[in-house]
């Protein structure tokens, strides 16, 4: 029944709650990160546990009233009551449901974001810069903040390559779906017949690695210090402070040139190399998993196409579950969110599925 999983998780709350300020756990760094996140998840599932009892014992109230009282208003009244009960105990039993799903460890991460331009030329590097625009709009919208990591600038617009970290609450286990291929069939500006093209950009979303989530022995690995460059290769800065690293054992490269110290450069630049080669041991891991492997949507799949993005419509496609939507210019600036909880609803369905609490 719900209410025993409600009872163990109460009980699961309580006892880190007593644990957390035991100064043995403080001292374990790793450990007192992965209780405090528990705690906060537990914590949304205790409040929705109480609720859904408050509204069970109002439920058997309201049925006493009805089969007790002989007031025709009383009962009146505990019907709707109860009436208004049933509709509140099945709206909370499908939050409880999808909170009981066990979560990704990673949803509380920050990320690290990589746009590229795929196919298409100097469209799909406008096409990336489009892409980057819409994200940090919908970064502001969640009161995320970014910080630009790496950019390598298109020669009419847009990017190349944009890197770029987010921090916030919930952040991979929001934007990881995001993940893939994205198209866009427009006419170019370029184009003089009005003909509409198609291109391509790549969106990847890493999830920030801790230094106890995977340790770098930094004998393996390479740092090269560069003058950091603007559009066409012009030096923008005469002193060596863009920072270049590379992994030698794996041949992952990374580099920053955004700040104006060698140091911080250095150090955005190793973040997004510990993020690569954990990503890199999770999809080792996601392999091995079959059910993973195979699972319709993915995150971190870079060849799926996922989603098109065409402007003769007005319309935007996600492929993965089917879903148009009519409202391109509002999505491009920074209106996703109903693609992302479409995405996780159908997620979180085919979970419950798996777990026989659906149909």
């Amino acid at each position: 029944m719900l209410i025993d999983k409600i009872d163990i998780v109460e009980k699961r709350y309580n006892e880190i709650y007593q644990i957390i300020s035991d100064p043995e756990i403080i001292a374990d760094q790793k450990k007192y990160i992965e209780l405090n996140k528990e705690l906060k998840d537990l914590k949304k599932l205790v409040d929705k546990g109480n609720d859904y009892k408050k509204e069970i014992a109002s439920k058997k109230e309201a049925e006493k009233y009805i089969s007790d009282s002989s007031d025709k208003d009383m009962i009146d009244m505990a019907k709707e009551q109860l009436e208004e009960s049933n509709k509140n105990i099945t709206k909370l039993e499908d939050e409880i449901k999808i909170l009981l799903i066990p979560k990704d460890p990673d949803d509380s991460k920050n990320v690290v974001m990589e746009i590229r331009a795929g196919t298409g030329g100097d469209e799909a590097s406008i096409f990336a810069g489009d892409l980057y625009r819409m994200y940090t709009k919908f970064c502001q919208e969640m009161k995320w903040k970014t910080s630009l990591v790496d950019t390598s600038p298109g020669t009419a617009g847009g990017f190349k390559e944009i890197i770029f970290e987010i921090s916030g609450e919930d952040v991979y286990g929001i934007l990881k779906y995001e993940s893939g291929v994205h198209r866009v069939q427009r006419v170019p500006q370029t184009e003089t017949q009005g003909r509409v093209h198609t291109s391509a950009s790549t969106v990847m979303v890493l999830p920030e690695a801790e230094e106890f989530d995977i340790e770098i022995n930094m004998n393996e690995v390479r740092v090269d210090y560069y003058c950091s460059s603007g559009p066409g290769g012009q030096s923008v800065n005469t002193t060596y402070s863009a920072v270049r690293l590379t992994h030698e054992p794996t041949g992952v490269v990374t580099q920053c040139q955004d700040q104006k110290s060698q140091h911080k450069n250095k150090e955005k630049a190793l973040k997004v190399l510990r993020s690569r080669l954990y990503e890199l041991e999770l999809s080792k891991k996601m392999e091995s998993d079959s059910k993973k492997r195979n699972a319709l949507v993915r995150s971190g799949d870079r060849s799926a196409k996922i989603r098109t993005y065409n402007y003769p419509q007005g319309r935007v496609t996600d492929h993965r579950i089917g879903l148009t939507l009519y409202d391109l210019p509002k999505i491009l600036d920074g209106d996703v969110s109903k693609l992302i909880d479409e995405i996780k609803l159908f997620i979180n369905t085919e979970k419950l599925k798996e777990a026989g609490e659906v149909e």
